[in-house]
């Protein structure tokens, strides 16, 4: 009993120093976007990386979740003869939790493996260690640049993602549930509200900072050879997705528990 006792210790003890160097480091992270010198190429760099290059599959996702929202709302609707709500309950689940949350998801799928498996790479060949050497700050050459850019471009891509979504919604709405096109646009437009729209907007970019910074930091504390690599891209994803889903709570209870 007393084994397995120290053993959960410290398990505890170490997801809490552990929950400690996360915070130092977003920390001294943030405290460089104040001080020069600032790298404008890798900062566009990892905006085309992490904005662009993922839009094809939020645009994808966003697509067909909005088509299955509205199979799914319609199919629930009609036992109470509800149908009529499928527009806007599409448009308000798009807009505040699916477009952010699987935004944000398949975001950190693509951006925090490439990230982590990036910097771990550069660690393992000793590449940041020649940084450091010709005295350039990797927290300001690596870390800033990433972070700065998922934290903008993530709520770009919600915003793209929560169109292509209601898009989806509406193809499914017209073409398969009988639904009137301008009837259907309508009660979307008429039941969404300007906060439900912003509170997205800042989901996804609390997101994009929080995939960025798991990338960023996985991949610094990358252990040597192709292994240690493996793990901190791994660990890197599964930090990255957890977090989302505990912030997007977090956020959701602030925004709308009233």
């Amino acid at each position: 009993m007393i084994g397995v006792l120290a053993r959960l210790g410290r398990t505890v003890l170490g997801s809490l120093a552990n929950v400690g160097r996360i915070a130092i480091f977003a920390g001294e992270t943030v405290s460089h976007l104040m001080r020069p010198p600032f790298y404008t190429r890798e900062f566009l760099q990892a905006l085309v990386q992490i904005g662009w290059l993922s839009l094809p599959v939020v645009g994808l996702t966003a697509l067909f979740t909005g088509g299955a929202l509205a199979l799914q709302i319609y199919a629930g609707g009609a036992r109470f003869n509800a149908e009529a709500v499928v527009p806007s309950i599409v448009a308000i689940g798009m807009v505040r939790e699916l477009g952010p949350v699987l935004g944000g998801l398949m975001v950190a799928a693509r951006v925090a493996s490439s990230i982590a498996a990036e910097i771990g790479t550069m660690k393992v060949t000793e590449q940041i260690d020649a940084l450091v050497t010709l005295s350039t700050n990797p927290m300001k050459y690596l870390t800033l640049p990433r972070v700065l850019a998922a934290t903008l471009a993530v709520p770009v891509l919600v915003a793209v993602g929560d169109s292509i979504g209601i898009l989806g919604g509406w193809i499914v709405g017209v073409t398969r549930l009988d639904f009137n096109s301008a009837t259907y646009l309508r009660n979307t437009v008429d039941f969404l509200e300007t906060w439900d729209v912003a509170s997205g907007l800042v989901k996804g970019a609390v997101f994009g900072f929080l995939v960025a910074l798991m990338g960023c930091y996985h991949g610094m504390q990358s252990g040597r050879g192709a292994q240690g690599v493996g793990r901190a891209t791994k660990s890197a994803v599964v930090a990255a997705s957890v977090l989302i889903l505990a912030a997007n709570y977090i956020l959701t209870e602030l925004f709308f528990s009233a």
